[in-house]
């Protein structure tokens, strides 16, 4: 008998936060979905609020293929094109 330890210790890599827009006014909005169904409708939602409320230039929805995954290198970069992000977790 053996007993699995899921924990990882790992270096904490420390990041500076991005500065906070000032407007988002004709800015590209990014919305990252986790996959799981009850984050389409918060997003169906907020991506409606934030046209209407706001003149962003565009809003980018795209979803990870694995809710329990770190997202893609390749959507990743994608995302990273716009000016801000938002992420969902639909439980």
């Amino acid at each position: 008998m053996f007993i699995l330890d899921p924990t990882l210790e790992t270096d904490v890599k420390f990041v500076n936060m991005s500065p906070r827009l000032k407007s988002i006014d004709n800015k590209t909005v990014g919305l990252l979905s986790n996959g799981k169904a009850a984050v389409a409708p918060l997003f169906d939602n907020l991506e409606l609020m934030i046209q209407r409320k706001w003149n962003v230039k565009t809003v980018v929805r795209r979803t990870k293929l694995n809710y329990s995954a770190p997202a893609d290198p390749d959507l990743i970069q994608e995302l990273s094109k716009c000016h801000f992000i938002v992420t969902g977790v639909g439980d």
